[in-house]
């Protein structure tokens, strides 16, 4: 998220978080994939920056007040866009 450099150290810490999380992630999709969890062709590192985008995406807009029926919805349109097995 934006931050003025006084605010950078901050801004740094939580890119490495998010980062990590990303990465935590991809690691479990790829072992997903390679025991046949998730369809031959997914690419494990797009899967996870799109999960860890949305759930980011998520929560800003929890955080900038929108209701929890409309989070859901997010949520589950999300889903309906995720590989069939």
């Amino acid at each position: 998220l934006a931050a003025s450099d006084s605010g950078r150290e901050v801004r740094d810490l939580l890119a490495d978080w998010r980062n990590d999380s990303c990465c935590r992630i991809q690691e479990r999709f790829r072992r997903a994939a390679d025991e046949g969890d998730l369809p031959p062709g997914t690419d494990p590192a797009v899967l996870a920056r799109y999960v860890t985008t949305l759930a980011f995406g998520i929560a800003v807009q929890a955080a900038s007040g929108v209701c929890g029926d409309e989070l859901r919805a997010m949520a589950d349109a999300a889903l309906r866009t995720w590989p069939p097995v």
